[in-house]
């Protein structure tokens, strides 16, 4: 009997595609109120999140300045010039994180990949005024300073907030054979 394709076999031998792949690797399901960090727990990580990523940036920025003290009057290094960046970017960082614990049980692995993708592009910025003549050390700088955003930020919500455990049947755990066997004392 000859071999040929129909809608049967077809959808027997289908590859998944890559949102499908990515969707398992995710656990992506349908969204679940359950999981999502404590609304206290959620305001306190934010709020650290921010006021630590501030004062990482300050601190680069006295470092930097230190260390290159040319770069000392730089405009990209007055608190005010990099707060008003970085306190909606911590922000929208920050209400991200129960809405991806809506969607997936693991969403502390999609949250680490959604940060490295969101620094990077938060890094074009960067390259743009390397590109537009400033100076590379400033701009070494600026890169220390969006990594730092990330190691700040990511750590303060999902240690600090953490997402709730799927429900279920609590977990207990099984006697060892050494504890089966031993004598109960009173």
């Amino acid at each position: 009997m000859p071999h040929w394709s129909s809608p049967e076999n077809d959808e027997a031998t289908a590859r998944p595609t890559l949102v499908q792949r990515a969707g398992g690797y995710f656990s992506l399901e349908r969204p679940r109120r359950r999981r999502q960090p404590a609304p206290g727990r959620f305001l306190a990580a934010a709020a650290v999140a921010i006021i630590g990523s501030l004062a990482a940036c300050a601190a680069i920025v006295a470092a930097g300045t230190a260390t290159f003290p040319a770069m000392a009057g730089y405009e990209h290094f007055r608190f005010l010039d990099y707060a008003k960046l970085t306190v909606p970017g911590v922000a929208l960082a920050s209400l991200a994180w129960p809405v991806v614990t809506l969607f997936t049980p693991r969403a502390r692995l999609l949250f680490a990949w959604l940060t490295v993708v969101v620094t990077m592009g938060g890094l074009a910025p960067d390259l743009w005024i390397l590109y537009r003549g400033a100076p590379p050390n400033a701009v070494l700088l600026l890169v220390v300073m969006h990594l730092a955003l990330a190691a700040v930020t990511y750590p303060a919500l999902v240690f600090i907030a953490p997402q709730k455990p799927a429900p279920g049947p609590p977990v207990t755990l099984a006697p060892t054979p050494a504890s089966a066997a031993a004598p109960l004392r009173r």
